[in-house]
Formats: structure tokens, C-alpha cells, sequence
């Protein structure tokens, strides 16, 4: 199949998602009146989300439901909930209801003077429906305890992270060998379980620089591997193919994928320019050795950041059938002003290219939450955490760009509406919460004059 044709079938918009048989249309913006907000004194739910297309593929829900929130947990999911029964009832007719979106490749350690890469979560995480993230490598492990402090501990966001090899973090040391320090990634890693959900690795001798003694071509992935054996955790690698050169062998994604790591591994930035995904030889088929890495569950990340991520690449992999198993914005203060803008708007290329509602979804919430071995995140399951992104499906044309200066046309865009993180609104700018001012009870402080002063 031509790409055109590939990508004009994919827009048409007709295919069927999910078991509920709803089409992407049914959380789209469609002109409709949506209930003002229902708001009452008592009720044994402390938020009710009304009537959306519940999205849950952790528990196979995909259909029109209401969900319950009482004491910061999912309460109830289930069709017809009473808002009787409800502190604050909010209509979600024609909207998406998601867990919150899980992304574990984010660049978040801004106290880290040492490179100036990082944005504050707050600022960018609640905005775009994202309640989890993993830091992917800013960290090392003689810097945590300075990202424990200074950003997991005051942000209202859930941060954990893959701590580098490099000791120091993601500076120059990523290039030194010599600060590659897998018994201190170790002691960090056991020290602080409940943060710290792997190790990672990125930018080593990615161009002409020349081998040696000390820079051999996979020194930085041995020593990430055996942090990750010591300590069972998953490792993320940022990695970059090298031809055999000065008596060296090749560096190559065959031995990466197939050899050097194992089942649960992530390798992050998988529709990179520089990543081999497509067989040239072939007519542009998917590299095979993606799929036998896949069958032995290895995972592959989006990660798409300001350079990694091209449509040549990605459009006909996801053609043949290879699709991230987690999407990610690899966010940081370059990343926020280009391509990737934001995680609703890497799930909306998906769309554009043929990737189901319900699916995009998955590699959202359940397939990253899995990875990082936190598998009470990303559902809506009866007692976990009330972590809830509300989306709106908007139709229309619209451009996405990629990383290397190509553009894909779509007709659906992704928008985040409202977030929920621990049963708390956090994120809600269109006001579904909040009632017509005019109907405000009477007796709320909303009408009263705080200064005192009166004409």
C-alpha cells in the first residue's frame, strides 16, 4: 500500500474501537449542551464524572460509564451511578475519560545547574493529563538525593526515575567511562526503591570520535546492564548504531535488541532518524529483528523529544505493525516549543496514523505503568489511586510536525480537558467543575467581600 493511500484510509475516520463498538467520533467535539456542573453538600462520592467514553484497557472498558472519586480513590466505574449520590456531579457527555497519562521519558531535575535541560512538572504535566512521570536520566545516582529534595518532594506531580550510569547525571560524564558507577547505582537504587524505577543510559560516542582502551563501543551498555542485573530493575537506553572502525566491531541494533539486553529492557527514541527500523534492502519493511525482540519482550518507547522522532520512519513502521509499546514526550525546554508540544499531541499522530483510540490509550497509561513495574497505576480500578485525564477529540485539519522538518496532515487532535491526580482537580481550564457564577449558592464565600470595605 502507498503511503498516500495508507494515510488517506487511516483518516477516514471509520475504524471500530474497542469492544464497545464506539467510533473516535463519540468523544469528538461535537456541538452538544453539556450540563452545568451539579454541586451538593453531602454525597458519598466526592466527584462524580458523568456519561464520557470511559477508557480503562487495563479492566477492557470501553464504553459510555460514569466514574465515582471518594477519598482520592476510584470508587465505582459502572453505568448510571446517581448523582444523588455525589458532592460534585460533572457532565462528560462527548468526552474521553482516561486513567491519568502515565510518561516515563521526561527530563524534570530543574535544580540541576549542571544542565539546564529540565522543565519545572508542575508547569507542564497536570496541563497535558500526564499524573505519572519517570525522569530519564538527568539524575545519576550521586545527584538523587539533590532530585529527591529538591523536585520529587515538593511537586504535586508522581516523579520516579531512571537514574544514569554516569554518576554525576546527564552531563559531560556520559562520555567518561571512568564515572560509570554501577556499585553507587546499585546502593542508590535498593536506598530508594519506592523512586527509583531503573537505569539509564544516552548520547555516548554518537559520531567519528575515535575508540580506545577506555572508550570501547559498548562500555556504557555493559555497565548499565550489570546495574540492572544487581538490581532486577528495568534499564532505558538512548542508543546510536556505529560501523566497525580501528579494529573495533560494529555497534549494532541486532546486538542491542537481540543480545546485549533483556525481556522488559526499553529502548527509548525507537522512531529516531538514526535508528535502523526500516530494512532499506528490503522496500522500507520493518527491520525483523524489532519483531523477534518484541516476541521476546523487549520494549520499545517513543520518546519523541526535539530529534527523535520522523515520519519517514514511523508511518510505514506502524503500517507493517510496529508500534511503540509505550508512548513518551521526552520533555524538556526544547522539546515543549517544537514538535512534540506535548503528550495529547504525540497520541494524536498516532491517531493520524491509523493506531485505534482504545490502543493509543494502552500505551498511554497501563503498557508504561507496566514497564516501570507500577502496575497499580494507569487503570481505574475500584481503590487505586483517582488518577484521571478527560479528553476531547476534536475534528477538523489539522498539522503535526515531526523532528527533521516533515508534516502529516490529520483530521483528529487530542486535547486535554480535565485532570484528576489523587481525587484532586487539577487541571480543569474550561471550567467543567466550576458553576455559572450566577448560580453559586448564596451562603458560599464566593460572595463574600474579604476586604470588609463597602461603599
Amino acid at each position: 500500500m502507498k503511503r498516500r493511500t495508507f494515510l488517506e484510509n487511516s483518516l477516514a475516520g471509520g475504524a471500530v474501537l474497542g469492544a464497545s463498538g464506539l467510533t473516535a467520533g463519540s468523544c469528538s467535539t461535537i456541538k452538544r449542551t453539556r450540563k452545568s456542573v451539579q454541586i451538593q453538600e453531602n454525597g458519598k462520592y466526592d466527584i462524580l464524572l458523568k456519561g464520557g467514553r470511559v477508557i480503562d484497557p487495563a479492566n477492557n472498558i470501553d464504553g459510555v460509564m460514569d466514574v465515582a472519586v471518594s477519598n482520592r480513590k476510584i470508587a465505582m466505574v459502572g453505568k448510571n451511578i446517581p448523582a444523588a449520590d455525589a458532592k460534585k456531579t460533572i457532565d462528560m457527555t462527548g468526552l474521553c475519560v482516561t486513567p491519568g497519562l502515565i510518561d516515563i521519558h521526561v527530563h524534570v531535575f530543574h535544580t540541576f545547574s549542571e544542565r539546564p535541560l529540565s522543565v519545572i512538572p508542575d508547569h507542564h504535566l497536570f496541563n497535558a493529563g500526564v499524573t505519572t512521570c519517570a525522569d530519564a536520566g538527568t539524575v545519576g545516582p550521586a545527584s538523587f538525593e539533590r532530585f529527591l529534595k529538591g523536585v520529587i518532594e515538593p511537586s504535586r506531580s508522581r516523579i520516579f526515575a531512571f537514574i544514569n550510569i554516569a554518576a554525576p547525571g546527564m552531563t559531560e560524564a556520559e562520555q567518561d567511562p571512568r564515572t560509570y558507577d554501577v556499585q553507587l547505582s546499585v546502593d542508590v537504587a535498593k536506598r530508594y526503591p519506592e523512586h527509583i524505577v531503573g537505569h539509564k543510559i544516552a548520547h555516548y560516542w554518537t559520531g567519528t570520535q575515535p575508540y580506545d582502551s577506555l572508550h570501547t563501543p559498548w562500555a556504557n551498555v555493559d555497565a548499565l546492564m550489570e546495574a540492572g542485573r544487581k538490581t532486577g530493575l528495568p534499564v532505558m537506553i538512548d542508543w546510536f548504531p556505529r560501523p566497525a572502525s580501528q579494529g573495533y566491531p560494529a555497534r549494532t541494533y541486532r546486538e542491542l535488541i537481540l543480545e546485549k539486553t533483556r525481556p522488559g529492557d526499553i529502548h527509548t527514541h525507537n522512531y529516531a532518524r538514526h535508528i535502523p527500523v526500516l530494512d532499506m534492502n528490503e522496500k522500507g519493511k520493518v527491520n525483523p529483528d524489532i519483531f523477534k525482540a518484541q516476541e521476546r519482550g523487549f520494549k520499545f518507547d517513543t520518546g519523541h523529544g526535539s530529534g527523535s522522532f520522523v515520519w519517514r520512519n514511523a508511518v510505514p513502521a506502524v503500517e507493517q505493525g510496529f508500534i511503540s509499546d509505550s508512548i513518551s514526550s521526552d520533555l524538556h525546554n526544547g522539546s515543549v516549543k517544537g514538535a512534540m508540544l506535548d503528550m495529547p499531541n504525540i497520541m494524536s499522530k498516532y491517531l493520524c496514523m491509523g493506531v485505534p483510540l482504545e490502543d493509543v490509550v494502552r500505551r498511554s497509561t497501563v503498557n508504561p505503568a507496566r514497564q516501570i513495574n507500577h502496575s497499580e497505576l494507569g487503570t481505574l480500578s475500584t481503590g487505586s489511586s483517582a488518577d484521571i485525564a478527560v479528553l476531547e477529540l476534536e475534528k477538523g485539519k489539522f498539522n503535526f510536525l515531526d523532528t527533521s522538518g516533515g508534516r502529516l496532515i490529520g483530521d483528529r487532535k487530542l486535547r486535554n480537558l480535565l485532570t484528576v491526580f489523587k481525587g484532586r482537580i487539577e487541571f480543569d481550564p474550561t471550567g467543567l467543575s466550576y458553576p455559572v457564577w450566577e448560580d453559586v449558592p448564596k451562603d458560599n464565600d464566593y460572595w463574600v467581600n474579604q476586604s470588609g470595605q463597602f461603599f
